[in-house]
């Protein structure tokens, strides 16, 4: 039901997670991310604690794959997770439990690891890892452009309906947290036309959370 990437930018430092799935509000569920700690899609029959507890012990000093088997461990039903797991050096781990959903995959590539599940055909994931290593610039263009070359590549074996990224830099919170919770057709479309309209506008709402006085005026009632 499911296809995604977590990534990490060498250069910013950012880590961010790209995310499509026939469910509805798949952004409220499975993407988890801590600045400076590491990134966690828990997808699948989704258990959205696993990635709280993965990023807790992330930061108690575990690595991706002794974070994620702890975890798991600790899951009664871990064999129907799928979890992909990146930290702040880039280094990452995956999981998919002997009862992930239909054709399944992860791929792990420089910076980036994708999985999925109720695939249309494994060759989705790989494009997936193959398009974020090939790309450059912004993450958050390279995660849409990610999880839209998975789509090209035939996406889930049913249609998608929802999408999200979520982003995060030097700030306790998210540097860019878009969510299409339900669109009837591609809503990496309409994620990525999300992400064109807020990308102009997003050095300004850092600025006005770190100086007021700086802050740009948009003409709205109240906003001089």
């Amino acid at each position: 039901m499911t296809i995604s990437i977590a990534a990490r930018c060498p250069e910013s430092g950012q880590l961010g997670i790209a995310i499509s799935s026939s469910s509805i509000a798949v952004g409220a569920r499975c993407p988890w991310l801590v600045s400076g700690i590491g990134a966690v899609s828990s997808q699948n029959i989704t258990l959205p604690a696993l990635g709280q507890q993965i990023l807790a012990l992330l930061e108690s000093g575990l690595t991706p794959q002794q974070a994620m088997k702890s975890a798991l461990a600790e899951d009664r039903y871990s064999e129907y997770r799928q979890v992909t797991v990146i930290d702040v050096n880039g280094n990452s781990t995956a999981f998919s439990g002997d009862k992930t959903l239909g054709i399944h995959h992860v791929a792990q590539g420089k910076n980036c690891v994708a999985a999925g599940n109720m695939l249309k055909d494994p060759s989705v994931i790989t494009a997936m890892a193959t398009a974020f290593e090939a790309s450059s610039g912004e993450l958050t263009s390279r995660l849409i452009g990610a999880l839209q070359a998975g789509i090209d590549a035939g996406g889930e074996a049913g249609p998608v309906h929802s999408a999200a990224v979520k982003v995060v830099d030097d700030y306790t919170w998210p540097l860019v947290d878009l969510r299409v919770d339900w669109a009837e057709e591609e809503p990496v479309a309409v994620l990525n036309t999300l992400w064109l309209a807020y990308e102009p506008q997003m050095q300004a709402y850092i600025t006005r959370a770190l100086d007021p006085r700086e802050a740009p005026s948009y003409g709205v009632p109240g906003d001089e």
